[in-house]
C-alpha cells in the first residue's frame, strides 16, 4: 500500500491543532450556539477543526484520502468509501461557509484515491469494493465540479472527468445482467459477499450520478439512464408503491423478490437528490418534470415521516438501542441534511418543507455537542438532547462529527450558490471516454483470500442481519 510524505510532519500538525485550539470557541453547556449566521460560521469552524483530527492521511506515513481503517485490517473503524464521505462533507463545508484551510488537504486526499484507471478502483481496496463504495467517491469528484471547488493542476484528473469515469464503468454492460431484470449488485468482484445482492443505495446512487451528469453537460445519454434505474428500483420494489418507503435490497437467486425491509436514511435521500435533479433538467417538458415532482414530493414525506419523527434525525435500523449502530449508519445522517438541502435549490418548490425540518434538527444535533475533555465532543443521538458518547457504538466518533458539521453548514444553504453547469459557470474539465478504458472490475485484481472475503462479509453481516433484527425490533418490539 502506497503512502506519500507531507511537508507537515505529525508533530508539526499536532502542534498546530493545540494551537490553533485557543483560538477556537468551545462549545458551553447548551451545545453550539446557531441562532445566527455569524454563530453557525463560528460553530461549523469548529466542528471542521475536531473532525479533521479524525482524518491522518495528510501526515507522515499515512495514506490520504481516507480515515483509519479498514477495520479487518485492524487499523480503524472506517472503510474506505467513508473518506470519499469525507472529502464530500469538507467540500461542502467550504462552498457554504468560504473557509478554504482544508482545501489542499482534501484535492490531495481525493487523488490519492482515484487509482491507476483514474475512475476509483485503487487495486489497494478492489477486494472489498462495491459499486457503492465506488459511487461515493463519484458522487464527490461530482460535487466537486458542481460547486467549483478549485480545480486539480492540469496534469492530474478533473473532477468532472472522475465522475464521468465512475458513471461509464458503472454503465458498462460487465456490471449488468438479467437477473432481477437488471440493477446493479452491491460488490463488484464475483468472489465478494455481497455480489449476490441488488442493493437500493448502489442503483441509487448510480441513478444520482446520472441525474446530476446530465444537468452538468445537458447530454440526454445520462438522462436517460436515470430514469431507467429509478424505474428499475420503482418497479423491483425496493420503493413501496404505497408508502413511499425505501427498503434495502434483494437477493438475485431469489428475483430480489425477498425484499429485506430494512430502512436507510440515506437510500431515501440520495433518490430524492436525484430526483430533484431530474426535476430541474426536464424544465420546459410539463409532463415529464411533474412527474419528477411527484416523485420528489412523496419520497421527502416518506422520508420525514420515518427519518425525522418530532424533526430531529433519527436512523431507523439501528438507533432504537444504542449501542446496535456501526460506522456506516452513524454517518447517515449528515449526508441526508447536505443532500437534501442541496434539494431546495435545484427544486426550489422544496424549499419550505424541508428547510424548517433541517433547522429543527441541526438545533438539536449542535444541542447535544458537549461530551470530552473539550467540551464540545459531538455523539449521535440528537433526540435525546443530551451527549452520549460514540464509545456506545464501539466508534471513534468520526461519523459522529461529520454528522453535526453537514447538519450545521447546511443551514447556510440560502447563501450558497446552487450547484452550476458547463453553461452556468462551471469549470472542470469532462472527458466523454473517461472509464472507458478501464479494467473490467469484475476481474479481481489480485487473487481473494481469505482475509479479503472474511472483511468483505462485516458490512454485509452488520448492514444486512443487524438491519433486520433491529427493524424486527422496532416493529414488533421485545
Amino acid at each position: 500500500m502506497r503512502t506519500t510524505s507531507s511537508p507537515r510532519g505529525a508533530t508539526w500538525l499536532t502542534a498546530l491543532f493545540a494551537a490553533a485550539a485557543c483560538l477556537l470557541p468551545a462549545a458551553n453547556a447548551q451545545g453550539y450556539a446557531i441562532d445566527t449566521t455569524d454563530n453557525i460560521r463560528a460553530s461549523a469552524k469548529t466542528l471542521a477543526f475536531d473532525l479533521m483530527k479524525f482524518y491522518n492521511g495528510n501526515q507522515s506515513g499515512q495514506i490520504p484520502g481516507i480515515l483509519p481503517g479498514p477495520p479487518s485490517d485492524g487499523k480503524g473503524d472506517y472503510y474506505w468509501w467513508e473518506g470519499g464521505a469525507l472529502m464530500g462533507t469538507m467540500i461542502d463545508y467550504w462552498h457554504l461557509t468560504g473557509d478554504t484551510t482544508y482545501n489542499d488537504v482534501i484535492t490531495q486526499g481525493i487523488l490519492h484515491q482515484v487509482g491507476d484507471n483514474r475512475d476509483f478502483q485503487p487495486l489497494n481496496f478492489t477486494a472489498s469494493l462495491g459499486n457503492d463504495d465506488q459511487g461515493f467517491w463519484g458522487m464527490t469528484a461530482m460535487l466537486a465540479a458542481e460547486n467549483k471547488f478549485p480545480n486539480p493542476p492540469a496534469d492530474q484528473p478533473q473532477w468532472l472527468a472522475l465522475a464521468q469515469a465512475v458513471w461509464a464503468t458503472q454503465a458498462a454492460p460487465d456490471r449488468h445482467d438479467d437477473t432481477c431484470n437488471g440493477g446493479l449488485r452491491w460488490q463488484i468482484p464475483p468472489t465478494n459477499n455481497g455480489y449476490d445482492y441488488k442493493n437500493t443505495i448502489a442503483n441509487a446512487i448510480f441513478f444520482n450520478m446520472g441525474a446530476r451528469l446530465a444537468r452538468y453537460t445537458r447530454n440526454d445519454t445520462y438522462a436517460t439512464w436515470a430514469t431507467k434505474q429509478f424505474q428499475w428500483i420503482y418497479d423491483v420494489n425496493y420503493i413501496d408503491h404505497d408508502s413511499w418507503k425505501v427498503y434495502d435490497g434483494g437477493h438475485v437467486e431469489h428475483n430480489c423478490t425477498d425484499i429485506n425491509k430494512a430502512q436507510f436514511s440515506y437510500s431515501a435521500a440520495i433518490l430524492v437528490q436525484g430526483a430533484a435533479f431530474m426535476y430541474n433538467y426536464t424544465e420546459g417538458d410539463a409532463a415529464t418534470q411533474d412527474m419528477w415532482k411527484t416523485r420528489i414530493e412523496k419520497l421527502t414525506e416518506g422520508l420525514f415521516r420515518d427519518f425525522f419523527p418530532k424533526g430531529i434525525a433519527f436512523e431507523l435500523a439501528c438507533e432504537g438501542r444504542q449501542g446496535a449502530c456501526t460506522p456506516d449508519m452513524v454517518s447517515f445522517k449528515g449526508y441526508v441534511h447536505r443532500w437534501m438541502a442541496m434539494v431546495t435549490q435545484i427544486a426550489p418548490f422544496t424549499r419550505d418543507t424541508i428547510l424548517p425540518v433541517l433547522k429543527t434538527s441541526a438545533e438539536a444535533a449542535a444541542k447535544q455537542c458537549t461530551g470530552g475533555a473539550t467540551g464540545r465532543v459531538c455523539g449521535f443521538y440528537w433526540s435525546g438532547g443530551v451527549f452520549v458518547d460514540p464509545a456506545v457504538d464501539k466508534t471513534t466518533g468520526a461519523g459522529e462529527a461529520m454528522d453535526v458539521l453537514a447538519a450545521v453548514s447546511s443551514l447556510l444553504i440560502d447563501e450558497a450558490d446552487p450547484p452550476v453547469t458547463n453553461t452556468t459557470g462551471g469549470t472542470s474539465k469532462g472527458d466523454p471516454n473517461a472509464g472507458t478504458g478501464s479494467r473490467h472490475a469484475t476481474e479481481p485484481a489480485k487473487p481473494i483470500t481469505t482475509a479479503d472475503k472474511a472483511g468483505a462479509a462485516m458490512c454485509t453481516i452488520l448492514l444486512i442481519a443487524g438491519g433486520i433484527a433491529i427493524w424486527i425490533f422496532m416493529n414488533l418490539g421485545d
